[in-house]
């Protein structure tokens, strides 16, 4: 797997579980009458349960247009605003999908999901400053996420700074043994 596709495991593994959160959410709020309860289509929190479905399916654009329509009715959470520049950094958009990160970032500082996310558009540009103020906070955040170090092992690579890259993939193999990207970027650098 690489970089990206590890991220984006994450990003999906996390958005699987506010999906989760979200419809057992709803269950509890089922309305105690016999009536059958039809949601609106003009409900923002329909919207995102909608646009959360779309995302499971795999229908990224429609998704996206869910959120943004529930987004422009009631100025949606952190999660949401993620999950919006997360699809449209899918859907080849960086640009807009970093202005999304951004308001995210505003609302939930301590998102290390943010954090790499925006790293990875930053590295994506070669605006490695950036990428690496985005890994070093996502650091201080969670020093115990594999997937950090090596993010920050790879955009250490492509700044040619070598023997920093290996102990970040080393830091990520500290903390699970058994990743394996982490353990063949290292082997491949260490043969250099």
């Amino acid at each position: 797997m690489t970089l990206f596709q590890l991220l984006m495991l994450g990003a999906s593994a996390f958005f699987a579980f506010k999906v989760y959160e979200h419809i057992q959410g709803l269950k509890d709020l089922q309305p105690p009458s016999n009536e059958p309860h039809v949601p609106s289509s003009f409900d923002p929190e329909y919207l995102v349960q909608r646009a959360d479905e779309e995302f499971e399916e795999g229908n990224l654009q429609k998704a996206y247009e869910l959120f943004n329509e529930a987004n422009s009715k009631v100025t949606q959470p952190s999660e949401v605003l993620f999950k919006m520049g997360y699809i449209l950094q899918q859907l080849k958009r960086d640009e807009d999908a970093l202005e999304y990160y951004k308001k995210a970032l505003e609302e939930d500082k301590e998102n290390e999901f943010i954090h790499n996310s925006m790293a990875s558009i930053y590295r994506a540009k070669g605006e490695f400053t950036s990428a690496k103020m985005h890994l070093n906070a996502s650091l201080a955040i969670d020093a115990k996420n594999p997937l950090t170090y090596y993010n920050y092992g790879n955009l250490l690579v492509d700044m040619k700074h070598i023997n920093e890259a290996k102990e970040m993939y080393k830091s990520a193999l500290e903390i699970r043994s058994d990743f394996n990207e982490a353990k063949e970027e290292l082997e491949k650098l260490e043969k250099e």
